[in-house]
């Protein structure tokens, strides 16, 4: 059975991996129970009135959350259950920083609070609930050590 530490590597190899970060090209440190992922900002992230896009937290939240839930689970992919979100401040540029930790576990459910920081400041917060999925973590795309 896969490590640890191996296990850590994995997931953030399975993040970078994912189409959708192609776009975002975030940087991703996972370990036991928590992650951290960052996105440096640009213009296109912006909506209309020149600040950027709740979706951008949303994906900061929601990401950080589900690779601090997943590190406890060398198995399955984790699947977000629920997720409520809160936008605190209006970012324009910089880097957004999100982490995640692992409040509650059981074997199949993980609840996790993550928050967004921009120059330090906390701009963003969420928690969801995590559930154990059936797609095995070794067919994901990335998902080797």
């Amino acid at each position: 059975m896969i490590n640890d530490i191996e296990h850590f590597k994995a997931l953030e190899n399975m993040y970078l991996a994912a189409p959708v970060n192609v776009y975002y090209q975030p940087r991703i440190k996972v370990s036991d129970s928590e992650s951290e992922i960052s996105i440096d900002l640009k213009e296109s992230m912006h909506h209309s009135a020149g600040a950027v896009h709740g979706s951008v937290y949303f994906k900061l939240l929601d990401d950080s959350a589900f690779f601090a839930a997943n590190s406890l689970e060398k198995e399955y992919f984790v699947l977000t259950s629920s997720f409520t979100t809160y936008l605190i401040k209006p970012v324009i540029e910089g880097e957004l920083k999100g982490i995640g930790k692992v409040v509650n576990a059981t074997r199949s459910q993980w609840i996790v609070e993550s928050v967004v920081y921009n120059y330090g400041l906390e701009v963003a917060r969420g928690s969801g609930v995590f559930i154990r999925g059936k797609y095995p973590l070794h067919k994901a795309k990335g998902y080797e050590s």
